[in-house]
């Protein structure tokens, strides 16, 4: 994410502290006013307003109020996208709690490290399955392999986790197009695809749907146009499918996590160096031209300092999944995210988009 301007920062600053100050003197005198001219009974505006601030505080700072858990036993959850990262971490960890884990992984059938590690579990909850989400005849073999191993078909699958990704950057006229169908055919055609496939599973089982999209689903930015365009596709996947499936009792939640690079590893220098020059090389010569080799190198490189950047640990995503898998009353979106890109997202989207753009772009 392309950092702040000093001036930009400066300007947020001020502007908090303005409407801190508006806030605080010129509101209630002119709730007062209104109250008076409405012929109101006056009432002290003033704590009202430190009320409300308070319980806006309570809101952000405290922890999840917990709303009932589903009893785990004799449940099983398909996850995809378990060879590493969220997904793998994920498989593991429900297994834990009791879930039987059905772990869509790419490279089961090439040995792959991922697919290894769960299939050395040795349980009868861990079931790893070969799972390649663009692949029509993979995703229907995977539904049928998970219909014939639960342990009551009639129950259903409780859960599905639409986990599996990739992520990529590139300025649009840099891009081809090749890549935007790349990344959409995973993050949101096999989101799709194996969500249709498992469906009148998860619909037998009154269970749940969950889709891990992403900060970037919400909001846009430079260089990420394949994939915002994959993570919006997504969101709006999951608001069609959540009304559709209300009558049904099936619940729909949508997770966006933050910055989560370290954690994940889903970019490192090594990766960013091939993409950077399959990107120059096959750009056309007027692009190149246009915008020179010192404009590409310079974004090259703020990619690069995002290499170490984003939180360490994956609980904070894993928690909220979990969250959405277990609670009986889910929520609808969940937003494992730094502080700052929290408050970037509120702004961008809900502040006119003259002034999300005037303070961001």
């Amino acid at each position: 994410m392309a950092p702040v301007p000093t001036f930009r920062v400066a300007l947020l600053v001020s502007f908090s502290v303005f409407l801190t100050v508006l806030l605080g003197f010129g509101l209630p005198a002119l709730l007062n006013a209104a109250t008076r001219m409405l012929g109101l009974p006056e009432t002290s505006v003033t704590e009202c307003i430190v009320v409300l601030y308070l319980l806006f505080v309570l809101y952000v700072a405290t922890p999840r109020i917990p709303r009932g858990s589903v009893e785990v036993k004799g449940k099983a959850v398909f996850i995809t996208g378990c060879d590493c990262g969220f997904g793998h971490a994920l498989a593991k960890h429900l297994h834990k709690l009791g879930f039987t884990v059905f772990a869509g992984c790419l490279l089961k059938d090439k040995g792959g490290d991922g697919a290894k590690e769960l299939e050395e579990f040795h349980s009868d909850r861990m079931k790893v399955v070969q799972l390649d989400v663009t692949s029509e005849e993979q995703v229907n073999q995977a539904a049928e392999y998970i219909k014939e191993n639960l342990e009551d078909s009639e129950r259903g699958l409780w859960a599905v986790v639409n986990n599996a990704g990739v992520s990529t950057f590139g300025e649009v006229e840099f891009t081809p197009m090749d890549t935007y169908k790349q990344v959409s055919e995973i993050n949101l055609w096999g989101t799709i695809r194996v969500t249709k496939a498992v469906l009148p599973l998860i619909r037998r089982a009154k269970g749940r749907v969950v889709n891990i999209s992403s900060v970037y689903g919400r909001m846009g930015n430079v260089m990420r146009s394949p994939y915002c365009v994959s993570k919006y596709g997504m969101e709006a996947f999951s608001d069609c499918l959540r009304h559709e499936m209300k009558s049904w009792g099936v619940k729909v939640s949508v997770v966006e996590p933050g910055n989560f690079i370290v954690a994940t590893g889903i970019f490192t220098r090594d990766i960013i160096a091939s993409t950077a020059n399959k990107l120059w090389s096959e750009a056309p010569s007027q692009v190149k031209e246009d915008y020179g080799k010192a404009h590409f190198e310079q974004l090259m490189a703020q990619m690069r300092s995002f290499c170490g950047s984003g939180q360490k640990s994956m609980a904070p995503v894993l928690d909220e999944i979990t969250d959405a898998v277990v609670s009986k009353h889910p929520y609808t979106r969940y937003g494992p995210m730094e502080p700052h890109l929290w408050i970037r997202v509120q702004m961008m989207t809900h502040l006119p988009g003259a002034v999300s753009d005037f303070l961001y772009l």
